[in-house]
């Protein structure tokens, strides 16, 4: 991975990333920990690779703190930012980085929960940590941030749906995070080579990830859309909020 940030950036910063054991999540916390700042890895059951991970990133000279959470119990989300509290004092960066919803055995309201219901929750509970001039970035999809204007895969449908209905209710939010002092940038990508939901996507439909890549020409891998969604929390924020990565040709407007 080259560097995105510049050394040293965000010395002295905290940034939290949700579900950063693995993938977009592991690269984009990676990343603010070689601009300097100390990170908090969250992940829901994977804890050897989250403590692998802090390891390593604890060898570039900054704190890591892993805490393990389910977003989608409050009390657990809670518990996770009171350990930041004690540990750091405060938040300057949080990613919103994990969904799902195509996972099996799921209650059948779980990705509306996971994808909505969580986010907003996760956002409440940070807020009195978030300092003045803090950033918070959503992390989503085109095939969810256009939806309502163009179809997706059936399989995909009711996640997209979901994570729309989130990026949505926390929208509603940006006034009040303004007010603040506080940003907030949606980050959008087309589909990510190597990422979970690609692969159970390619699974359910094959032929579905080689057909999109020769649509739109190239498909971002999971360290360079990590790129976009590190630079998104120190960029200036965009007038509409929102941040797109990669080709947006083959959607409508939103």
């Amino acid at each position: 991975m080259s560097q995105t940030l510049p050394s040293g950036s965000l010395s002295g910063k905290t940034a939290l990333v949700t579900g950063s054991s693995r993938g977009i999540g592991a690269d984009t916390v990676r990343y603010f920990a070689e601009a300097g700042a100390n990170v908090v890895i969250n992940f829901r059951n994977k804890a050897p690779r989250a403590e692998k991970l802090a390891a390593q990133l604890r060898e570039l000279g900054v704190e890591a703190l892993v805490v393990g959470a389910d977003l989608t119990d409050p009390e657990s989300v809670k518990a996770m930012f009171d350990e930041l509290e004690r540990t750091f004092g405060g938040l300057d960066i949080l990613v919103l980085n994990a969904s799902g919803g195509m996972e099996s055995g799921m209650a059948e309201d779980y990705a509306l929960l996971l994808n909505r219901d969580a986010q907003v929750n996760v956002l409440e509970t940070a807020l009195p940590l978030l300092t003045a001039e803090a950033r918070v970035v959503f992390v989503t999809s085109h095939q969810a941030h256009f939806i309502r204007t163009t179809p997706t895969m059936p399989e995909y449908e009711p996640v997209a749906l979901s994570k729309r209905a989130g990026e949505d209710a926390l929208r509603q939010k940006i006034p009040a995070l303004e007010e603040r002092g506080i940003g907030f940038t949606v980050v959008s990508g087309d589909m990510i080579e190597g990422t979970i939901t690609a692969t159970l996507l390619e699974r359910a439909n094959p032929g579905a990830i080689s057909a999109r890549r020769e649509d739109a020409g190239k498909l971002y891998n999971v360290s360079e859309f990590a790129a976009e969604v590190a630079r998104a929390a120190v960029d200036p924020v965009p007038a509409d909020n929102t941040r797109l990565v990669g080709d947006t040709g083959s959607f409508g407007g939103e």
